[in-house]
């Protein structure tokens, strides 16, 4: 449990000092401004006294219990201090002191030796290196933290890598006036890790939604594992750094390459149910939305207005985010007619002009929560001089309290006049997410709108083929291992695949040209002939192959000629199989991921994957579900239908397909990389016609 982290009933603070600028001074002096409701313990060599508290030479003089240490020393007394928290019963302890891990190896020994002495003594490290956290719980008022912003109480949580990056997020949910439950940035995180704060939070029934800031994970297989708990729980609203940073993976095959060091995080999101968000406005401002409002049941949106352009924005907004604003019943324009005024426009966008008041406003919110095709009320609400905009307020806060559909408000006013600050207070005091303009306040209910497809989606469960053979795939890897290679030869590549059932073309492995003509024969023609040596990448850039063979005298001669120019000191085997023509071509690729396990590529093959990359992926396990998402989401997937009159490919033979390498990875994890490209897919059916694999030293 971290009670004793995020709930401590005292709190003693190890390199307390009465420099008003220094980190132990400020973070006695946010605890009392803040309303600490807890003991706070200055340790002090020598001050009698630290901000009006009295101070203590040593942890084992504080006369009470302490739950929690604030530690503000050299890097090199820690692991003593630890020790001391141990002896006075200390579970908790935040180290802002930098100079451990960060700093190299040094630094990271004395890491390891705080460590010692904390699990000896079942102490919990959070840090170092570190802010710290904050619970604005009214009964506890924790700040245990040096930054600046003092948060109100509310239900959204914050857990931010660099602190940097939590401060700013923290002030702008206070600029926005959302409330905040509680607060961790920690640092190096040497024992406390991110997940075990998502699971506390999870847990925790004052937090409704959680916003997560990271620049990676130390162990991405416990994170995914967690993340999937929680973002059942409550919403899990995220944003990775480092974005466009290229060319992180330097790998041999297609798939390495194509996977960019973002996609892993990416896809732990998208595994889980997390939000993702490229910019941390637009999820800090979603927040605020998931702070009071409940999940769409669906897309649908419906507009109230009064006035007319914002809604256009708004629509354009709904519109490039997967919204639908959908046409309304004649029974709700029915009932419009009774209610609005007479210049009122009454389809969705209702625009109920500006000259309305609290009861036009009141009948066009009803009508959208009676009307069975909208999901959520967006509201563009502009406080003109001539309307009573606090009792437009008040019917707005009163059907926001009714928790039947969410709502969201562009509030479109002049705060510098008393008169409409007030108004802007009753929506907030009524739980009513309001936004400056039109853009903001969309992109905020679409938020809702995609968590609320994450929460329903269901993925199923990977499938497990029958008629398979690990066994033979094992021993197989098991004899290249012994023999010290890493890359597979095109026999043991299509051996693996035909012991996981992954249709191939027909195929011979061949020493020289007559035993190539005798394979051609045997398989029939027409054949593609292909040199295989483990040295040799990109057999078709250097003329290892030959397509549509035709008789023995074609096939003699592209044996010859690859010995020729490609041979010299270098074994060479041949690849003698059928040509497929006529077929869509694919790639179904894989890479491991640090921690994670395997990631499975899509896309289209043959050169086109070089040129467009247009690709997808996912982690393994693949579902059936995540197979068809992947075959969907190509840019280039209405090719996969056929066009202009041309054949479609068998699409559920492509999911077959991904499936099965899905299953052979998870069986295999000795594997680093793997491609089957091209993929030949038909109408009635898909064959692998060559393949790579890569396992690890």
């Amino acid at each position: 449990m971290l009670d004793p982290l995020f709930k401590p009933r005292a709190v003693a603070i190890v390199g307390a000092s009465t420099k008003e600028l220094s980190i132990g001074n400020v973070i006695i002096k946010n605890l009392q401004a803040f309303g600490y409701q807890g003991n706070i313990y200055p340790i002090h060599p020598s001050a009698p006294e630290v901000r009006g508290l009295k101070a203590y030479k040593t942890l084992a003089e504080v006369p009470g219990d302490v739950d929690l240490a604030h530690i503000i020393i050299p890097s090199k007394q820690v692991p003593q201090v630890i020790e001391e928290c141990g002896l006075k019963g200390i579970r908790a302890a935040i180290i802002n002191s930098a100079g451990f891990s960060e700093m190299g190896a040094e630094g990271a020994q004395l890491q390891e030796d705080f460590l010692i002495n904390a699990r000896k003594y079942d102490v919990r490290i959070f840090g170092p290196n570190c802010q710290g956290i904050i619970n604005t719980d009214p009964a506890l008022k924790a700040y245990c933290n040096f930054t600046f912003t003092f948060p109100e109480p509310g239900a959204i949580s914050v857990v931010a890598l660099s602190g940097g990056v939590g401060a700013v997020i923290m002030q702008a949910l206070a600029d926005l006036g959302v409330g905040m439950r509680m607060y961790a940035s920690n640092g190096n995180a040497s024992d406390i890790s991110i997940p075990e704060i998502l699971r506390y939070w999870g847990k925790d029934d004052g937090c409704r939604a959680i916003i997560l800031y990271t620049e990676g994970f130390s162990d991405p297989k416990e994170f995914l594992e967690v993340a999937t708990e929680i973002a059942a729980l409550k919403p899990v609203l995220a944003m990775k750094a480092g974005r466009t940073e290229q060319g992180a993976k330097a790998a041999s095959s297609h798939t390495g390459s194509l996977a960019g060091v973002d996609i892993a995080t990416e896809l732990i999101f998208e595994k889980t149910g997390i939000l993702s968000f490229e910019d941390e406005e637009d999820m800090v401002r979603a927040a605020m939305a998931f702070a009071t409002q409940p999940i769409p049941a669906g897309n649908r949106v419906g507009i109230i207005t009064n006035t007319g352009g914002p809604a256009v924005i708004a629509t354009d907004v709904f519109g490039a985010s997967g919204m639908d604003v959908p046409k309304l019943s004649e029974k709700s324009i029915s009932k419009l007619k009774e209610t609005q005024l007479p210049e009122a426009a009454l389809e969705n966008p209702i625009d109920v002009v500006a000259t309305a008041g609290g009861p036009q406003f009141r009948a066009a919110m009803d009508v959208m929560l009676d009307e069975e095709s909208v999901d959520s009320i967006f509201i563009n609400f502009v406080t003109a001089p001539f309307t009573d905009t606090h009792a437009v307020a008040r019917e707005i806060v009163a059907v926001g309290a009714l928790g039947r559909k969410p709502i969201v408000c562009n509030f479109m006013t002049d705060l510098t006049q008393e008169r409409f600050q007030e108004t802007r207070r009753i929506l907030k005091d009524g739980g009513i997410p309001c936004y400056a303009n039109p853009t903001a306040a969309a992109k905020a209910l679409a938020a809702l709108a995609r968590y609320g497809r994450l929460e329903r989606r269901d993925i199923g469960q990977p499938e497990t083929f029958p008629g398979i053979d690990p066994g033979k795939a094992a021993s197989i890897l098991e004899q290249a291992t012994a023999a010290g290679r890493t890359i597979l030869s095109a026999g043991e590549v299509y051996g693996i695949f035909e012991a996981y059932g992954i249709p191939v073309a027909p195929w011979r492995v061949v020493a020289d040209a007559d035993r190539a003509m005798v394979a051609a024969k045997e398989i029939g023609y027409p054949v593609v002939v292909k040199v295989d040596a483990a040295d040799l990448d990109h057999k078709s850039d250097l003329g290892g192959v030959a397509i549509n063979l035709r008789d023995e005298e074609a096939v003699r001669a592209a044996v010859g000629d690859m010995q020729t120019r490609l041979g010299g000191s270098r074994k060479l085997n041949f690849l003698v199989q059928k040509f497929l023509p006529g077929g869509r071509e694919l790639i179904i690729g894989a890479s491991a991921s640090r921690g994670l396990g395997h990631l499975v590529m899509f896309g289209l093959g043959g050169i086109y994957v070089e040129v467009l990359k247009d690709v997808a992926f996912k982690i393994v396990p693949v579902t059936r579900v995540e197979a068809e998402e992947m075959i969907a989401s190509i840019k280039t997937a209405a090719l996969l239908d056929g066009l202009r009159g041309g054949k479609g490919v068998d699409k559920q033979a492509v999911v077959d397909l991904i499936q099965r390498v899905s299953q052979l990875l998870t069986d295999l994890p000795l594997i680093q990389e793997m491609d089957l490209n091209p993929v030949m897919a038909f109408e009635d059916g898909a064959f692998a016609v060559d393949g790579r694999i890569r396992i690890k030293k």
